[in-house]
C-alpha cells in the first residue's frame, strides 16, 4: 500500500483562462488551493459545513457555489431577503474563519500576461506556482513525506486531460526545484458534494477582487488573508498569495 501524506489539497478557480477576449470587468484568473491536515478536515470542517447546510436547508445535498450565493440563484433564492442573506453570510464567514486550513493562491493578470511574447496558459502558470509553494511549505515543516493528493473540479474532458498532462510535467520535475514533487491529482465531478472543493470555490473570487479592487469592502477576503500560508520563516504574511505579472510589467 502506498504511503499517503497527512495533508490534502483542494483547488478551484475563478475567471476563465482565455487570453482573447479578456473580460475588462474581471481580467484575472485565480487559483485557490486550500491545504488541510486530514484529521482536522474530517473532524472539524466537514461536520461544521454539513451542520450549516442542515440548519439553513434542512438537508446537506446543497452544493455551495460562490456565484450562486452572490446572485441568489438556485437553492440560494431564499437569500433575496437582506436580513436572511446577512445571517447566512455571517455564519458561513465564521465557518471559513474557523476552518483548519492554510491557503496558497495565485492571481494571473491576463491583461498583463497577454503583453508578453508567447504567454503561458494562465491555469498552468497558476498551478505551477501553487504546487511549488505548497511543496516548499510542507518541506520546511518536515511534512513532505508520502503522496499528497490535489483535488480539482472537473471542467470538461479535453480541459481535464490537458490539466492532468501539465500537472504531471510539473510533478515530474518541470518546476523550480527541478526535482519530482510528491503530488498526485484527483479530478472530481462537479456534482460531488465535496466540502474541500466548496471551500476553495468560496475563496477564489474574493481573492481576485482583493487584487482588482483593494479599496472595496471584502468580508470574505478579510477572513481569507488570515489563512494565507506564511513563508517558512513565518515572517511574510502574504507569502501564500502571488499575483503576476505585476501591473504595467515590461513585456518579454
Amino acid at each position: 500500500m502506498p504511503a499517503f501524506n497527512d495533508f490534502i489539497i483542494y483547488a478551484d478557480e475563478s475567471g476563465d483562462h482565455g487570453l482573447n477576449p479578456i473580460d475588462p470587468g474581471y481580467p484575472v484568473f485565480v487559483l485557490a488551493c486550500c491545504v488541510f491536515r486530514k484529521n482536522a478536515y474530517i473532524n472539524r470542517l466537514v461536520p461544521g459545513l454539513h451542520g450549516f447546510k442542515f440548519r439553513h436547508f434542512g438537508h446537506d445535498g446543497v452544493i455551495l457555489h460562490e456565484r450562486d450565493i452572490r446572485k441568489d440563484m438556485g437553492a440560494f433564492v431564499m437569500l433575496k431577503t437582506r436580513e436572511r442573506k446577512e445571517e447566512f453570510l455571517e455564519e458561513l464567514t465564521e465557518i471559513l474563519g474557523n476552518a483548519p486550513m492554510e491557503v496558497v493562491a495565485a492571481v494571473v493578470r491576463k491583461d498583463e500576461l497577454r503583453k508578453h511574447i508567447c504567454p503561458p496558459h494562465p491555469y498552468h502558470l497558476a498551478f505551477r506556482f501553487c504546487l511549488e509553494r505548497i511543496h516548499e511549505l510542507l518541506t520546511s515543516r518536515g511534512d513532505a513525506g508520502g503522496v499528497v493528493h490535489v483535488t480539482c473540479e472537473a471542467r470538461g474532458k479535453i480541459e481535464d486531460a490537458l490539466l492532468e498532462l501539465e500537472f504531471r510535467r510539473i510533478r515530474d520535475g518541470d518546476n523550480a526545484t527541478g526535482a519530482p514533487l510528491p503530488f498526485d491529482i484527483v479530478i472530481a465531478d462537479k456534482k460531488v458534494n465535496c466540502a474541500g472543493l466548496q471551500v476553495a470555490d468560496l475563496m477564489a473570487r474574493p481573492i481576485g477582487m482583493s487584487i482588482l479592487r483593494p479599496e472595496q469592502p471584502n468580508r470574505a477576503f478579510d477572513v481569507i488573508q488570515t489563512k494565507l500560508a506564511r513563508d517558512p520563516s513565518g515572517q511574510d504574511e502574504k507569502w501564500g498569495l502571488k499575483c503576476f505579472p505585476q501591473k504595467n510589467s515590461r513585456p518579454r
